[in-house]
């Protein structure tokens, strides 16, 4: 990473700490760093790393059901990928160039990701488009 980082912890709701320990997701493997070129997320044994200009968009989400926010998940839908440790709110980022995170070999790239940082709007603000004069 290059540039100063700001770095968002994931929220972890006490109840799922223990399965997602096991699976390797702890609070310190599992975070959201942000410079001003790349965007990077940690998910315990998962990775996603991108330049942060293929950020398009940006959108705060939640509540969310348990089983469709706790642990790694890959959309049927639209292939975008979770990294979820609470069911309180999360982020999406959509990319304009899909990229790698669940699979080793890359396949499937992904649109976006949803990520349930501990401060979601704060994550949020960083990829908002600036103000206009």
């Amino acid at each position: 990473m290059t540039g100063a980082v700001t770095r968002f912890p994931f929220r972890f709701d006490p109840v799922f700490r223990p399965a997602l320990a096991l699976l390797g997701v702890r609070p310190g493997t599992a975070w959201v760093a942000v410079t001003d070129r790349e965007l990077l997320i940690r998910y315990g044994p998962w990775r996603l790393r991108t330049d942060r200009d293929n950020v398009t968009g940006v959108e705060v989400s939640g509540p969310y059901r348990w089983w469709r926010a706790i642990g790694p998940h890959v959309s049927l839908a639209d292939r975008g990928v979770s990294f979820g440790s609470s069911t309180a709110a999360g982020v999406c980022l959509r990319f304009r160039v899909p990229v790698r995170a669940i699979a080793p070999a890359g396949w499937p790239r992904h649109p976006a990701a949803t990520v349930t940082v501990a401060d979601p709007p704060a994550l949020a603000r960083l990829f908002a488009p600036p103000d206009l004069p």
